[in-house]
């Protein structure tokens, strides 16, 4: 079972019509157009080529719902909204590791962005 990670904390799934992207998709071989729904997959914490690709398909014009899914850590979870992220499915595992309070600390994505700052 997945849990849904979203700013206003754990949710069940409620969706279930995703095209399936690997991290290391070529954004140029991608019509953002053709769905509705994308699911990038993060095979490890490490890996931060999902969140190239987001900003990438955000970038392209795709308004649809964009979820990060599988090893992504609640301390990653303001940087995937910025990216372009809707939300964040995480195994059942990880969420009894990292309790939703965890990712709830962090879902004022905004107010912590430091680069926003910066710029005035």
């Amino acid at each position: 079972m997945t849990i849904i990670v979203r700013d206003d904390g754990f949710h069940a799934d409620d969706q279930t019509d995703f095209l399936d992207l690997a991290s290391d998709t070529d954004p140029a071989t991608l019509d953002p157009s053709l769905a509705k729904n994308i699911r990038i997959a993060f095979p490890s914490s490490a890996d931060g080529r999902g969140f190239s690709l987001a900003r990438i398909l955000r970038l392209q014009g795709f308004t649809g719902r964009l979820r990060a899914a599988g090893h992504v850590l609640s301390d990653q979870y303001a940087m995937a909204r910025r990216c372009g992220f809707d939300e964040v499915e995480i195994p059942d595992d990880l969420a009894e590791r990292q309790p939703a309070e965890q990712w709830l600390f962090r879902a004022d994505w905004r107010a912590h962005d430091y680069q926003a700052r910066m710029r005035g």
